[in-house]
């Protein structure tokens, strides 16, 4: 019988060394963006050897994509926080409260908004995103069918990962403008979210019975 091997997970010292390299790249990425950052700015920040830092990743791009995947991580970790089913009146009341939380973390971590919404014109990172995107999208999804029926939507279409990807233009454009993403150009990306999902979703969806 053949055995499929199992990815194994780094061990505790390995991890303690990944995550103080992840934690010093997200405190340089914060302070000075993308363009500046390098294996060793990295190094010098964690205080560890470049040679370490190559270790676990063998390019920036690499140590990048790291860190989104860190990023979208808190992102799935505010989808499937708990939701008190009773306080929502429609899937509006759904949508915002969503889109508060994915808010939260972008106001909370400068990291998050350099890679996710600043102009850094890395393919490799743009790719991951969206392919978390899409992860974030079926998540989202699932999340919307709990609480509401949800008519049937498009196969050939992410229509969640979509709204997140148009929202996310918004607050894009206020990151570049502004360095942040203001409270009206928020007020403003929660609107072209809903509106989006509003072309997919009628004004009025059934609830689920309670949870």
């Amino acid at each position: 019988m053949t055995r499929v091997a199992t990815p194994r997970k780094p061990r505790a010292r390995s991890q303690a060394r990944i995550d103080s390299i992840l934690d010093a790249a997200r405190t340089l990425l914060a302070a000075e963006g993308v363009a500046s950052l390098s294996i060793y700015s990295v190094a010098e920040r964690a205080e560890i050897p470049p040679s370490s830092v190559y270790h676990f990743f063998a390019s920036v791009p690499a140590l990048l994509e790291a860190l989104t995947a860190d990023v979208h991580g808190a992102f799935r970790a505010c989808l499937q926080e708990p939701i008190d089913h009773a306080t929502l009146s429609s899937w509006h009341d759904l949508s915002r409260l969503v889109e508060q939380r994915m808010l939260a973390i972008y106001s909370a971590d400068a990291a998050a908004r350099q890679l996710i919404l600043a102009q850094h014109g890395l393919t490799e990172v743009t790719q991951a995103d969206r392919q978390h995107d899409i992860e974030l999208g079926d998540l989202m999804h699932k999340l919307f069918d709990q609480h509401f029926q949800l008519p049937a939507l498009p196969t050939d279409v992410d229509v969640f990962a979509l709204a997140m990807e148009l929202g996310d233009r918004v607050y894009a454009r206020s990151v570049q403008q502004h360095g942040q993403i203001t409270e009206r150009m928020a007020e403003e990306g929660m609107r072209v979210f809903d509106a989006y999902l509003g072309l997919y979703l009628p004004p009025y969806l059934p609830k689920r019975p309670a949870l």
